[in-house]
């Protein structure tokens, strides 16, 4: 049962007068202090299992990160320069996420290579590849023609295409972008932790260092 103040909720409810459910919607954003917690699993067997419960979860997930970077680890050794060029790409135009795996570029040939690279390397199907188009205000009536393109470009269905974006122009750009990013740029997003995290066991790999923090 949830208590507060070392009192049952109904007991609460009881001494002033209102109901169980009002009492639990006033205090249900109170934070607890470490001493209340420490006499609330003292007290409640279920609460501590609870806590118990997740901080297994949490062992799980961390094991089965430090696992996937030890495939990746595996891969760098290998001697594939594809794979290589696949994790230093990454390494320099990724987001460093700890669960996603985010790549945005401008430049055709190189988010051609970097899908080939994911679908060769970890089996991916197209479907678990989603791509997003950043465009410009100019981009506008040429928006359909620019999704297709890159979905041209990454050779994936129209499943994997997102709501794209549109960037306005500044005060200060006074509209002149001519020739500049004509196709906007495009986000890849992969939601798979081992292929993220073994991208960066290869990175460590491959480069000679250790960085726990993308673990974490």
């Amino acid at each position: 049962m949830r208590r507060t103040l070392g009192l049952p909720l109904n007991e609460i409810a009881r001494r002033v007068g209102v109901s169980k459910s009002s009492v639990s919607l006033w205090v249900r954003d109170i934070e607890l202090t470490a001493e209340q917690r420490e006499k609330l699993r003292q007290r409640n067997p279920a609460y501590n299992r609870q806590l118990l419960g997740s901080r297994n979860n949490a062992a799980r997930r961390r094991f089965e990160r430090v696992a996937y970077q030890e495939d990746g680890r595996r891969r760098a050794s290998q001697g594939d320069l594809s794979h290589l060029a696949g994790c230093m790409l990454y390494w320099a135009e990724g987001a460093k996420d700890r669960n996603q795996l985010d790549f945005s570029n401008s430049d055709p040939e190189m988010v051609r290579f970097f899908v080939s690279f994911l679908r060769t390397q970890f089996s991916l199907a197209p479907q678990e590849i989603k791509i997003t188009c950043y465009l410009f205000a100019d981009h506008v009536e040429r928006q359909r023609e620019i999704e297709q393109f890159w979905l041209a470009v990454a050779k994936l269905p129209e499943t994997s295409l997102g709501k794209s974006h549109v960037n306005v122009y500044s005060k200060y750009s006074q509209k002149k972008r001519t020739n500049r990013l004509p196709y906007g740029t495009v986000k890849l997003v992969v939601n798979r932790t081992r292929v993220v995290q073994s991208i960066y066991g290869s990175i460590q790999e491959y480069a000679g260092f250790e960085r726990p923090a993308w673990l974490e």
